[in-house]
């Protein structure tokens, strides 16, 4: 290894590295004591936190350190603090039923916070975090409800879900006519657009009220009702409303008709406690078209 200790620069008479780039010299300036000092303290700060904190990853889990924190035990003994000082007023939210909880400023309050807490975290993947939802999963701030929207429907259907497996869950299911050959192209296009109009939507020219309402006389009326108004025992939908879940243009209602829908509603009774699954209730009956 050359030495450069004795190429002293002119200009500042520093001693080079001995690295030129384009005629300038690298000098060889000693980093400050301070800064030098600060390092090697940063160095031994490091290996005291090894040592006392959880730090180096192992193949199933990581080094524990002496003292053996955990930030989720931390997360677990605020939550543990909060629900003591929530403890009263939780139980007294178990202990009321829906209507008393609507009734009392404070227990309806708590009940709409938990329960919007708890609709983030758990709702608004499908629902969305405003509650409108999308294409095949309902917006629950208009006042069109499936399976029905008062207080005790929307329980219901919170607990046990739809066609989620659940034996209590709601299982209505709209048929797949054209699927299973129950109705031809043409009838299906037919009482497509006869469900348009039963909505104020626009028909196609030519199209034939009259058959289009047999049509639906013969084969949806058992479950729609003779008004297309729907029934919430069955989750069959307000045909009237113009307010589509999978859509309302022709092809989209074409396409229903033909195929059928049957979305799942999972049921959250088991995955949430009792009064969470009231405070839920209580949330989305508030958002604005509950009954």
């Amino acid at each position: 290894m050359t030495d450069h200790s004795d190429d002293i620069d002119k200009v500042s008479g520093t001693a080079t590295t001995g690295h030129q780039w384009d005629g300038i010299k690298e000098l060889n300036t000693p980093l400050p004591r301070w800064w030098v000092i600060t390092f090697y303290l940063t160095i031994i700060w490091s290996i005291g936190y090894w040592v006392l904190y959880p730090a180096w990853p192992l193949l199933w889990s990581n080094t524990p350190g002496i003292l053996h924190y955990s930030s989720r035990a931390d997360v677990a003994t605020e939550l543990a603090k909060l629900d003591r000082v929530r403890g009263e007023k939780l139980a007294a939210l178990g202990a009321a039923s829906l209507a008393d909880i609507e009734k009392d400023p404070e227990l309806l309050a708590l009940a709409r916070a938990r329960g919007k807490t708890v609709f983030g975290d758990n709702c608004a993947p499908c629902h969305g975090t405003g509650a409108t939802g999308s294409k095949g999963f309902p917006n629950l701030n208009d006042d069109d409800w499936l399976w029905g929207g008062t207080l005790d429907q929307i329980l219901q259907t919170i607990r046990y879900g739809a066609r989620s497996g659940n034996p209590k869950a709601h299982e209505g299911q709209m048929v797949a006519f054209g699927r299973d050959g129950v109705l031809k192209p043409d009838q299906i296009v037919t009482v497509a657009n006869y469900v348009r109009a039963l909505s104020g939507l626009s028909t196609r020219p030519g199209y034939d009220a009259a058959a289009g309402a047999k049509i639906f006389a013969d084969n949806c009326v058992a479950c729609h009702g003779e008004n297309g108004k729907g029934n919430p025992e069955v989750g069959s939908k307000n045909l009237t409303a113009n307010i589509w879940l999978y859509g309302g243009d022709e092809a989209t209602v074409i396409e229903t008709i033909t195929n059928g829908r049957g979305g799942v509603m999972p049921a959250w009774e088991g995955r949430l406690d009792p009064v969470t699954l009231k405070a839920m209730a209580v949330y989305v009956h508030s958002l604005g078209g509950g009954k």
